[in-house]
């Protein structure tokens, strides 16, 4: 039977600039949807898992394109609450060489951002769930939001399920202060914690020795000391790291590291370019959920994790649309990228 997977956040609708435009330059907007939980959600449906996302959406058509966009991958939408006024917005500027990209977030009041503890029915959604995951952007949408969030992991602790956080740091959307507040209640619920090299600095001040993410600088053995410190302090029973070193906007090498408690593993590190860098951490956290649930050994889990967030780089839109075997066969080693035929 398959593992059922519960996630929760916000949807948005995506606008993105054709190719590399600039904002200013731009006369044409593609119109797609995503945002963090969703994104793996869609990830673990196309695994073949029983995935669904739960969020607030309103009942106009963009909430429904909203929905719609989530429905096509097979992603389990009953448990959507529709109400409120908006669908948040967000605007993508591809970077390109040393130009980064850019993101501007219209999301102020949208439906998830103004949700009620009423709005959502915890013992109904996780009748029969596995696992509950949520970012750390979901609680940063505000305080009756981070209450919500407080409240689920607590139903979802109550019936043993397993829950996973990506701490997500977003500095737009909060300070680092209300965020290491917030997160740190949090993280008293959460089993699997995942971070990127800068968000156990920046949301509870664990640094790495050695590592300037802005110069490119990536001390891999400094992040044994992070996940420890983070695994000492909340309890977690995995820290996942995913390791990104910058080379320029189009071309980062990629790699994570998976702490137990017990012993370190570190993935084998790719070299690659970018197509679409956003839900990179998303699909990364898709693929670890999925080999936790089924039952992979921690080198094979973090490889497949770290593959599976690989190939998202070279697919265009927040979802990662790759299937089970695309993903082992890159982290079985075939990486050449040659024409399959």
């Amino acid at each position: 039977m398959s593992k059922r997977i519960i996630t929760f956040g916000e949807i948005m609708l995506r606008l993105a600039p054709e190719g590399y435009y600039r904002f200013v330059q731009a006369e044409n907007y593609g119109a797609t949807f995503g945002g963090g939980e969703a994104n793996v959600a869609v990830s673990l449906s196309n695994y073949g898992m029983d995935a669904a996302f739960v969020t607030k959406l309103p009942k106009h058509e963009i909430g429904q394109a909203a929905v719609n966009s989530l429905r096509r991958f097979g992603v389990d939408t009953t448990k959507i609450t529709r109400g409120g006024e908006r669908v948040g917005i967000y605007y993508l500027e591809k970077g390109a060489s040393q130009r980064p990209s850019k993101v501007i977030y219209d999301r102020a009041y949208s439906a998830i951002a103004m949700a009620e503890k009423e709005d959502f029915n915890w013992d109904e959604i996780f009748d029969g769930a596995d696992w509950f995951h949520f970012t750390g952007i979901t609680p940063a949408l505000g305080d009756n939001v981070a209450e919500i969030c407080l409240e689920a992991c607590k139903a979802a602790k109550e019936r043993n399920i397993t829950i996973s956080c990506d701490l997500n740091y977003r500095k737009k959307l909060w300070s680092k202060e209300k965020a290491g507040k917030v997160m740190a209640e949090l993280c008293k619920y959460i089993d699997v914690c995942i971070a990127n090299e800068e968000d156990a600095s920046d949301v509870f001040g664990i640094c790495a020795a050695d590592t300037d993410v802005t110069k490119g600088e990536v001390n891999h053995e400094g992040y044994k000391d992070v996940a420890k410190q983070l695994k000492d302090r909340f309890g977690f029973k995995y820290v996942a790291i995913t390791l990104r070193t910058s080379l320029s906007a189009n071309d980062n090498l990629w790699a994570a590291m998976l702490y137990n408690g017990e012993d370190y593993f570190f993935s084998k590190q790719y070299k690659m370019h970018i197509v679409d860098r956003v839900g990179g951490g998303d699909s990364f956290g898709g693929g670890l959920i999925y080999s936790i649930l089924s039952g992979f050994e921690p080198q094979q889990t973090i490889e497949f994790a770290v593959a599976a967030s690989c190939l998202k780089h070279s697919v265009e839109g927040d979802f990662n649309q790759v299937s089970v075997s695309e993903v082992l066969a890159l982290a079985g080693g075939d990486a050449s990228g040659r024409v399959q035929r």
